[in-house]
Protein backbone atom coordinates (compact mmCIF):
# COMPACT_ATOMS: atom_id res chain seq x y z
CA UNK A 1 0.00 0.00 0.00
CA UNK A 2 1.47 3.18 -1.05
CA UNK A 3 1.92 6.45 1.63
CA UNK A 4 -1.18 7.95 -0.84
CA UNK A 5 -3.13 5.19 -0.36
CA UNK A 6 -2.74 4.90 3.03
CA UNK A 7 -3.23 8.64 3.27
CA UNK A 8 -6.30 8.76 1.48
CA UNK A 9 -7.98 6.13 3.41
CA UNK A 10 -6.99 7.66 6.42
CA UNK A 11 -9.15 10.58 4.97
CA UNK A 12 -12.47 8.86 3.98
CA UNK A 13 -15.26 9.40 6.16
CA UNK A 14 -15.51 6.41 8.75
CA UNK A 15 -19.07 5.29 8.81
CA UNK A 16 -18.83 2.97 11.75
CA UNK A 17 -22.05 0.80 10.86
CA UNK A 18 -21.49 -0.07 7.66
CA UNK A 19 -18.05 -0.92 8.84
CA UNK A 20 -19.91 -3.10 11.65
CA UNK A 21 -22.08 -4.47 9.08
CA UNK A 22 -19.90 -5.53 6.58
CA UNK A 23 -17.70 -7.03 9.54
CA UNK A 24 -20.49 -9.28 10.46
CA UNK A 25 -21.19 -10.52 7.07
CA UNK A 26 -17.38 -11.40 6.69
CA UNK A 27 -17.74 -13.07 10.01
CA UNK A 28 -20.98 -15.28 8.51
CA UNK A 29 -18.54 -16.03 5.20
CA UNK A 30 -15.88 -17.32 7.00
CA UNK A 31 -18.40 -19.69 9.23
CA UNK A 32 -20.25 -21.42 5.75
CA UNK A 33 -16.30 -21.83 4.71
CA UNK A 34 -15.86 -24.13 8.18
CA UNK A 35 -19.22 -25.54 8.05
CA UNK A 36 -19.23 -26.42 4.84
CA UNK A 37 -15.20 -27.94 4.91
CA UNK A 38 -16.83 -29.67 8.45
CA UNK A 39 -19.97 -31.00 6.13
CA UNK A 40 -17.36 -32.20 3.36
CA UNK A 41 -15.64 -34.65 6.44
CA UNK A 42 -12.52 -36.69 6.39
CA UNK A 43 -13.31 -39.36 3.49
CA UNK A 44 -10.76 -37.00 1.15
CA UNK A 45 -7.73 -36.49 2.69
CA UNK A 46 -6.32 -32.93 4.21
CA UNK A 47 -4.25 -32.40 1.34
CA UNK A 48 -7.14 -33.23 -1.61
CA UNK A 49 -9.55 -31.34 -0.05
CA UNK A 50 -7.39 -28.48 0.54
CA UNK A 51 -5.95 -28.79 -3.42
CA UNK A 52 -9.55 -28.52 -4.73
CA UNK A 53 -10.97 -25.79 -2.76
CA UNK A 54 -7.91 -23.92 -4.55
CA UNK A 55 -8.17 -25.24 -8.10
CA UNK A 56 -11.91 -24.54 -8.00
CA UNK A 57 -10.83 -21.05 -7.04
CA UNK A 58 -9.07 -20.19 -9.85
CA UNK A 59 -11.90 -19.08 -11.48
CA UNK A 60 -11.92 -16.31 -8.79
CA UNK A 61 -8.85 -14.84 -10.01
CA UNK A 62 -9.80 -13.97 -13.47
CA UNK A 63 -9.34 -10.32 -12.73
CA UNK A 64 -6.27 -10.72 -11.58
CA UNK A 65 -4.63 -12.14 -14.67
CA UNK A 66 -3.35 -9.54 -16.61
CA UNK A 67 -2.04 -7.44 -13.44
CA UNK A 68 -0.15 -10.64 -12.94
CA UNK A 69 1.09 -10.56 -15.99
CA UNK A 70 2.35 -7.29 -16.35
CA UNK A 71 3.94 -7.01 -12.93
CA UNK A 72 7.47 -8.32 -14.49
CA UNK A 73 8.12 -10.26 -10.93
CA UNK A 74 12.17 -10.47 -10.17
CA UNK A 75 13.69 -12.87 -8.66
CA UNK A 76 13.48 -11.23 -5.36
CA UNK A 77 9.91 -10.64 -5.54
CA UNK A 78 9.68 -14.78 -7.03
CA UNK A 79 11.54 -16.05 -3.94
CA UNK A 80 9.08 -14.22 -1.53
CA UNK A 81 6.30 -15.58 -3.91
CA UNK A 82 8.01 -18.88 -3.38
CA UNK A 83 8.26 -18.58 0.55
CA UNK A 84 4.97 -17.22 1.19
CA UNK A 85 3.36 -19.94 -0.94
CA UNK A 86 5.46 -22.68 0.81
CA UNK A 87 4.44 -21.13 4.39
CA UNK A 88 0.55 -20.91 3.23
CA UNK A 89 0.66 -23.74 2.07
CA UNK A 90 1.26 -26.15 4.86
CA UNK A 91 -0.95 -24.11 6.67
CA UNK A 92 -3.96 -24.79 4.50
CA UNK A 93 -3.33 -28.50 4.93
CA UNK A 94 -2.79 -28.13 8.80
CA UNK A 95 -6.12 -26.15 8.76
CA UNK A 96 -8.12 -29.08 6.65
CA UNK A 97 -7.09 -31.81 8.84
CA UNK A 98 -7.74 -30.14 11.98
CA UNK A 99 -11.50 -29.12 10.94
CA UNK A 100 -11.41 -33.03 10.95
CA UNK A 101 -10.00 -33.98 14.31
CA UNK A 102 -11.93 -30.81 16.41
CA UNK A 103 -14.77 -28.90 16.98
CA UNK A 104 -15.37 -25.88 15.31
CA UNK A 105 -15.59 -23.57 17.81
CA UNK A 106 -11.87 -24.57 19.03
CA UNK A 107 -10.70 -24.49 15.01
CA UNK A 108 -12.22 -20.85 15.22
CA UNK A 109 -11.11 -20.09 18.79
CA UNK A 110 -7.37 -21.17 17.98
CA UNK A 111 -7.26 -19.20 14.62
CA UNK A 112 -7.02 -16.24 16.55
CA UNK A 113 -3.67 -16.83 17.43
CA UNK A 114 -2.36 -15.91 14.33
CA UNK A 115 -2.23 -11.82 14.82
CA UNK A 116 -0.60 -12.55 17.87
CA UNK A 117 1.99 -14.23 16.18
CA UNK A 118 2.09 -11.86 13.74
CA UNK A 119 2.84 -9.51 16.62
CA UNK A 120 5.85 -11.44 17.93
CA UNK A 121 7.16 -12.25 14.26
CA UNK A 122 7.09 -8.47 13.30
CA UNK A 123 9.33 -7.31 16.32
CA UNK A 124 11.89 -10.49 15.78
CA UNK A 125 12.27 -10.45 11.89
CA UNK A 126 10.60 -6.82 10.77
CA UNK A 127 12.12 -4.45 13.60
CA UNK A 128 8.71 -3.52 15.05
CA UNK A 129 8.98 -2.17 18.48
CA UNK A 130 7.18 -4.39 21.35
CA UNK A 131 6.50 -2.13 23.86
CA UNK A 132 5.20 -3.16 27.52
CA UNK A 133 1.64 -2.92 26.66
CA UNK A 134 1.71 -4.97 23.12
CA UNK A 135 3.87 -8.05 25.06
CA UNK A 136 0.87 -7.61 27.88
CA UNK A 137 -1.39 -8.04 25.49
CA UNK A 138 0.55 -11.37 23.42
CA UNK A 139 0.87 -12.87 27.05
CA UNK A 140 -3.67 -12.74 27.10
CA UNK A 141 -3.51 -14.20 24.19
CA UNK A 142 -1.25 -16.95 25.43
CA UNK A 143 -3.07 -17.49 28.67
CA UNK A 144 -6.40 -16.94 26.37
CA UNK A 145 -4.63 -20.42 24.58
CA UNK A 146 -3.92 -22.26 27.48
CA UNK A 147 -7.53 -21.72 28.71
CA UNK A 148 -8.71 -23.48 25.68
CA UNK A 149 -6.04 -26.34 25.37
CA UNK A 150 -5.91 -26.98 29.31
CA UNK A 151 -2.76 -28.97 28.99
CA UNK A 152 -2.37 -31.74 32.10
CA UNK A 153 -6.11 -31.30 32.47
CA UNK A 154 -7.59 -32.97 29.16
CA UNK A 155 -5.65 -34.73 26.28
CA UNK A 156 -4.17 -32.76 23.45
CA UNK A 157 -5.04 -34.08 20.14
CA UNK A 158 -3.02 -33.81 16.94
CA UNK A 159 -5.92 -31.55 15.90
CA UNK A 160 -5.00 -28.56 18.05
CA UNK A 161 -1.25 -29.03 17.97
CA UNK A 162 -2.46 -28.69 13.87
CA UNK A 163 -4.05 -25.80 14.72
CA UNK A 164 -1.20 -24.76 16.46
CA UNK A 165 1.08 -24.84 13.07
CA UNK A 166 -1.98 -23.45 11.22
CA UNK A 167 -1.53 -19.91 12.89
CA UNK A 168 2.02 -20.16 13.02
CA UNK A 169 2.18 -20.11 9.15
CA UNK A 170 -0.64 -18.26 8.27
CA UNK A 171 1.31 -15.41 10.65
CA UNK A 172 4.74 -15.70 8.86
CA UNK A 173 2.75 -16.00 5.32
CA UNK A 174 1.35 -12.74 6.44
CA UNK A 175 4.57 -10.98 7.40
CA UNK A 176 6.09 -12.64 4.08
CA UNK A 177 2.94 -10.20 2.16
CA UNK A 178 4.09 -7.68 4.43
CA UNK A 179 7.62 -7.30 3.21
CA UNK A 180 6.22 -7.30 -0.85
CA UNK A 181 3.75 -5.09 0.02
CA UNK A 182 6.70 -2.49 -1.36
CA UNK A 183 7.20 -4.43 -4.30
CA UNK A 184 3.78 -5.19 -5.91
CA UNK A 185 0.24 -4.71 -5.75
CA UNK A 186 -2.07 -6.01 -3.54
CA UNK A 187 -4.01 -7.61 -6.09
CA UNK A 188 -0.61 -8.90 -7.45
CA UNK A 189 0.09 -10.89 -4.06
CA UNK A 190 -3.40 -12.07 -3.80
CA UNK A 191 -3.19 -13.60 -6.80
CA UNK A 192 0.23 -15.21 -6.86
CA UNK A 193 -0.91 -16.64 -3.36
CA UNK A 194 -3.58 -18.42 -4.69
CA UNK A 195 -1.29 -19.56 -7.66
CA UNK A 196 1.47 -20.79 -5.53
CA UNK A 197 -0.40 -22.75 -3.06
CA UNK A 198 -2.58 -24.27 -5.66
CA UNK A 199 0.52 -25.71 -7.46
CA UNK A 200 2.15 -26.68 -3.76
CA UNK A 201 -0.63 -28.26 -2.65
CA UNK A 202 -0.64 -30.40 -6.12
CA UNK A 203 1.97 -33.33 -5.35
CA UNK A 204 0.57 -33.19 -1.57
CA UNK A 205 -2.81 -34.68 -3.24
CA UNK A 206 -1.63 -36.53 -5.80
CA UNK A 207 0.14 -38.97 -3.49
CA UNK A 208 -3.28 -39.46 -0.98
CA UNK A 209 -5.46 -38.65 -3.87
CA UNK A 210 -9.10 -40.69 -3.42
CA UNK A 211 -11.64 -39.78 -6.59
CA UNK A 212 -13.74 -37.24 -5.15
CA UNK A 213 -17.97 -37.25 -5.69
CA UNK A 214 -19.76 -34.78 -7.58
CA UNK A 215 -21.56 -33.56 -4.52
CA UNK A 216 -17.93 -33.27 -2.92
CA UNK A 217 -16.76 -30.62 -5.89
CA UNK A 218 -20.02 -28.86 -5.31
CA UNK A 219 -19.27 -27.89 -1.36
CA UNK A 220 -15.91 -27.47 -2.30
CA UNK A 221 -16.32 -24.45 -4.96
CA UNK A 222 -18.52 -23.36 -2.29
CA UNK A 223 -16.20 -23.22 0.18
CA UNK A 224 -13.45 -21.41 -2.43
CA UNK A 225 -16.96 -18.86 -2.95
CA UNK A 226 -17.32 -18.12 0.89
CA UNK A 227 -13.96 -17.60 1.51
CA UNK A 228 -13.71 -15.12 -1.73
CA UNK A 229 -16.55 -13.13 -0.47
CA UNK A 230 -15.25 -13.22 2.98
CA UNK A 231 -12.05 -11.38 1.98
CA UNK A 232 -14.32 -8.95 -0.13
CA UNK A 233 -16.30 -8.15 2.36
CA UNK A 234 -13.50 -7.78 4.82
CA UNK A 235 -11.90 -4.88 2.35
CA UNK A 236 -15.46 -3.16 2.47
CA UNK A 237 -15.37 -3.10 6.47
CA UNK A 238 -12.08 -2.06 6.26
CA UNK A 239 -12.57 0.70 3.89
CA UNK A 240 -16.01 2.26 5.85
CA UNK A 241 -14.28 2.08 9.57
CA UNK A 242 -11.48 2.35 11.07
CA UNK A 243 -9.87 -1.49 12.18
CA UNK A 244 -10.54 -0.38 16.06
CA UNK A 245 -14.31 -0.31 15.11
CA UNK A 246 -14.53 -3.76 13.42
CA UNK A 247 -12.18 -5.60 15.16
CA UNK A 248 -14.29 -6.81 18.38
CA UNK A 249 -16.96 -7.71 15.56
CA UNK A 250 -14.89 -10.58 14.50
CA UNK A 251 -15.44 -11.87 17.90
CA UNK A 252 -19.05 -12.97 16.60
CA UNK A 253 -17.54 -15.35 14.51
CA UNK A 254 -16.65 -17.66 17.69
CA UNK A 255 -20.16 -17.54 18.77
CA UNK A 256 -21.97 -18.38 15.28
CA UNK A 257 -19.06 -21.12 15.19
CA UNK A 258 -19.90 -22.25 18.49
CA UNK A 259 -24.00 -22.63 17.96
CA UNK A 260 -23.83 -23.91 14.20
CA UNK A 261 -21.30 -26.65 16.11
CA UNK A 262 -23.93 -27.38 18.57
CA UNK A 263 -27.16 -27.53 16.27
CA UNK A 264 -25.86 -28.97 13.29
CA UNK A 265 -22.70 -30.96 14.09
CA UNK A 266 -23.92 -31.90 18.18
CA UNK A 267 -20.71 -30.66 19.31
CA UNK A 268 -20.67 -30.00 23.32
CA UNK A 269 -20.36 -25.92 24.05
CA UNK A 270 -16.71 -25.82 25.93
CA UNK A 271 -16.90 -22.73 28.20
CA UNK A 272 -13.02 -23.17 28.26
CA UNK A 273 -12.88 -22.39 24.53
CA UNK A 274 -15.57 -19.68 24.56
CA UNK A 275 -13.42 -18.06 27.41
CA UNK A 276 -9.62 -18.80 25.47
CA UNK A 277 -11.08 -17.43 22.54
CA UNK A 278 -12.42 -14.14 23.81
CA UNK A 279 -9.59 -13.65 25.92
CA UNK A 280 -7.20 -14.06 22.46
CA UNK A 281 -9.84 -11.72 21.21
CA UNK A 282 -9.36 -8.92 23.27
CA UNK A 283 -6.02 -9.18 23.00
CA UNK A 284 -5.40 -8.74 19.24
CA UNK A 285 -8.47 -6.06 19.50
CA UNK A 286 -6.08 -4.04 22.10
CA UNK A 287 -3.26 -4.05 19.58
CA UNK A 288 -4.98 -3.23 16.88
CA UNK A 289 -6.49 -0.24 18.98
CA UNK A 290 -2.88 0.72 20.20
CA UNK A 291 -1.38 0.70 16.43
CA UNK A 292 -4.36 2.62 14.94
CA UNK A 293 -3.77 5.52 17.88
CA UNK A 294 -0.48 5.50 17.43
CA UNK A 295 -1.01 6.27 13.49
CA UNK A 296 1.41 3.58 12.44
CA UNK A 297 0.96 1.25 9.30
CA UNK A 298 -0.80 -1.61 10.31
CA UNK A 299 1.09 -5.12 10.43
CA UNK A 300 -1.48 -6.47 12.97
CA UNK A 301 -4.53 -8.18 10.81
CA UNK A 302 -7.86 -9.61 11.78
CA UNK A 303 -8.02 -13.12 12.58
CA UNK A 304 -9.89 -13.91 9.35
CA UNK A 305 -7.39 -12.00 7.29
CA UNK A 306 -4.79 -14.83 7.03
CA UNK A 307 -7.39 -17.67 6.91
CA UNK A 308 -7.94 -20.26 3.72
Amino acid sequence: MTTATRTAAAEAPSRPLWGVFWMVVTGLNFVAVTALVKHVGPRLPAAESAFLRYVLGLVFLAPMIRPMLSAGLDRRALGYFTLRGVAHTLGVMLWFYAMTQIPIAEVTAMNYLSPVYVTLGAALFLGERLAFRRLAAVAAALVGALLILRPGFREISPGHLAMLGTALMFAASYLIAKRMSDLVSPTVIVGMLSVTVTIGLAPFAAMVWVPPTPAELFWLFLVAAFATAGHYTMTLAFRAAPVAVTQPVAFLQLVWATLLGVLVFGEPVDGWVIAGGALIMAAVSFIAWREAKLRRRALTPVHVATKV
